[in-house]
């Protein structure tokens, strides 16, 4: 804010009389003078007030658009801090779900491992009952054929 200076308006210097002396100016010049001097000075005085209404404008309107780029600014800093963690964030996502498939993977590998170990030990179980059942098997046929080895022996004899 500018400090107020008093100025004479076109109605001051219109209204302005001077006294009367001795041998004073030439009374119809000087009015004629100061008529022109009134219409120049009102037509300044007005351009003033109109530049300076324009200037009050034109300041009002340059704050508005500062307004609108700090806005703007700060707009464009949000959206950027924004992206920045969404893209930390589906990174951190991305590990996260990297990290459950090879947990969920490594699992059904150790489950495998262990159902081919059960089923490896169910194989050798069944067979060593087979080689049991067999040696079993050639025991008693082997005891039946000497049953009947025997039976036949004494018959002929």
């Amino acid at each position: 804010m500018g400090v107020y200076v008093s100025m004479l308006t076109p109605l001051d210097i219109h209204n302005k009389e001077f006294k009367h002396g001795f041998r004073g100016y030439n009374e119809e010049e000087v009015d004629e003078f100061l008529d022109q001097v009134v219409k120049d000075y009102e037509t300044l005085y007005r351009e003033n007030i109109d530049l300076k209404e324009t200037v009050e404008r034109l300041n009002g309107k340059l704050e508005h658009y500062q307004h609108m780029e700090n806005t703007l600014h700060s707009t464009l800093v949000i959206a950027q801090e924004t992206a920045e963690e969404v893209k930390l964030n589906a990174k951190k996502e991305t590990e996260l779900i990297i990290k459950e498939a090879e947990i969920r993977a490594q699992g059904m590998v150790d489950e495998a491992f262990a159902k081919v170990r059960r089923l490896t030990g169910e194989y050798e179980d069944l067979q060593k009952q087979s080689q049991i059942f067999r040696t079993r098997l050639r025991t008693l046929l082997q005891a039946q054929m000497d049953m009947l080895n025997n039976a036949k022996e004494e018959d002929e004899n």
